[in-house]
């Protein structure tokens, strides 16, 4: 398989949070755990700060993106922010938000450039980003929205929890439940769905990738009898997948889609809703699922928890899932190359 020497490019997160100390834990895990060479887009005064705090011998250098790979095996290597970050571990400050974004703006680039091989993402917190102006729901949508401004072209973002067991797509996701029958459409699931299964095949290297779509009530519907959108709704989206050629099933009860031999039979559920697709998958892998955005021209995954500001700077976070977004990122990354290659 053809790699390429570009390392992953990793954002602070929010600087109150645990992104700091994961990232830290991540590099001195280093080969033992398989964590791929990386570099973190951070202010290396509080990286020193925090690595102070939590007890954590860990040495630092600042570099750029291009000299990144010849520190890492001895340093955490740092491309600095020009934003400078307050260390309040636990006390997110919207005073951190230039900083935060800059991270994540400045990874997209060097990826987009070719400087690095994917974006990972350390987790964010919306109020303080919100509270200094940010004006995008979440990560997500600002990574399309970043992806859409690079390229000239909209992007449609898709959220995929990848686990060792199972991957899961929310169709709709940060929403209240109530809303979810008035947001869900056919064309939703269809685009969803399509998205999903391009990136399967190119970036996971799944030849022809098979889907499972849940239905959004009990029982599918039961035949209309609990709610009829999934016949009126959920039904279409499959039959046009099917007459496009796309491998796909369902509506499925959702209740019986997620032990082990149902998942034998596909490669991701495509879910109508964030709990119906983020319970199963944090339920087999809570500290190894990895959040993968798919959509985009670039390759983005990121650890499936928050910011844990209850425990930040405490030195008890746990990398694991960050760690497992690292080694995601990177074997998506060479596999991508190798099918552009081939």
């Amino acid at each position: 398989m053809r790699r390429t020497d570009a390392l992953l490019a990793l954002s602070v997160g929010d600087p109150s949070g645990v992104g700091p100390e994961i990232a830290i834990a991540a590099w001195q895990a280093g080969d033992s755990a398989g964590v791929p060479p990386f570099y973190l887009l951070a202010d290396p005064a509080l990286i020193e700060a925090r690595a102070r705090e939590i007890g954590a011998p860990v040495a630092i250098m600042e570099t750029m993106p291009g000299q990144a790979a010849h520190h890492f095996p001895r340093a955490l290597p740092i491309v600095p922010l020009y934003a400078r970050h307050l260390d309040s571990p636990g006390k997110p400050n919207p005073a951190n938000a230039a900083g935060t974004i800059e991270a994540i703006d400045r990874a997209v680039a060097d990826c987009l450039a070719g400087h690095a091989a994917a974006v990972v993402t350390c987790p964010i917190a919306k109020k303080p980003l919100y509270d200094a102006g940010f004006r995008f729901p979440g990560h997500t949508e600002y990574l399309a929205h970043l992806a859409s401004r690079h390229t000239g072209t909209e992007v449609i973002p898709v959220m995929l929890l990848a686990g060792p067991e199972l991957r899961t797509v929310p169709v709709t996701i940060h929403i209240a439940l109530a809303e979810v029958p008035k947001v869900l459409t056919t064309e939703l699931i269809v685009t969803t769905a399509r998205i999903t299964a391009a990136d399967l095949k190119s970036r996971f290297g799944i030849a022809r990738p098979r889907l499972a779509i849940a239905g959004l009530n009990p029982h599918a519907g039961e035949g209309g009898a609990m709610g009829s959108e999934d016949l009126s709704i959920v039904l279409p989206a499959v039959e046009t997948l099917q007459a496009e050629g796309i491998d796909v099933v369902g509506p499925l009860p959702a209740d019986t889609m997620f032990h082990p031999r149902a998942r034998a039979g596909y490669d991701a559920a495509l879910c109508m809703y964030h709990d119906q697709a983020l319970i199963p998958a944090k339920t087999l892998a809570f500290d190894e699922a990895v959040n993968v955005t798919l959509g985009l021209p670039f390759i983005r995954t990121s650890p499936d928890h928050g910011t844990a500001f209850d425990i930040a700077g405490k030195g008890i976070a746990r990398a694991d899932s960050l760690i497992a977004a690292l080694r995601l990122a990177r074997r998506l990354a060479d596999s991508g190359r190798h099918a552009a290659a081939a």
